[in-house]
């Protein structure tokens, strides 16, 4: 099964289980289906969002330089600068 399958039958799966909580096939106590299930996809999408966020702060946070990495990139701005000052453009 391909990863586009796995996740097409995930998402109608979560979809499938969503719905009928919604629909009231399963019976869930009054609050819970009145209050929480209606707001639950914005919930999750609040969620993700902020799971992403932290994820791109974490790799940010433990992103490891090598003096490599950090010799190639200055380079390659003194070749931009130079580049940027043969078009007539002032980078200083």
């Amino acid at each position: 099964m391909t990863r586009a399958q796995q996740t097409i039958s995930l998402a109608l799966l979560v979809t499938s289980l969503y719905l009928s909580l919604y629909l009231g096939l399963i019976p869930l106590p009054a609050v819970v289906q009145d209050e929480i299930i209606p707001v639950l996809p914005f919930w999750s999408l609040v969620t993700f969002g902020a799971w992403l966020l932290f994820r791109l702060g974490w790799g940010m946070l433990t992103f490891k330089d090598t003096p490599e990495a950090y010799a190639e990139l200055m380079e390659e701005i003194k070749l931009a600068k130079a580049d940027l000052r043969v078009r007539g453009v002032d980078v200083d």
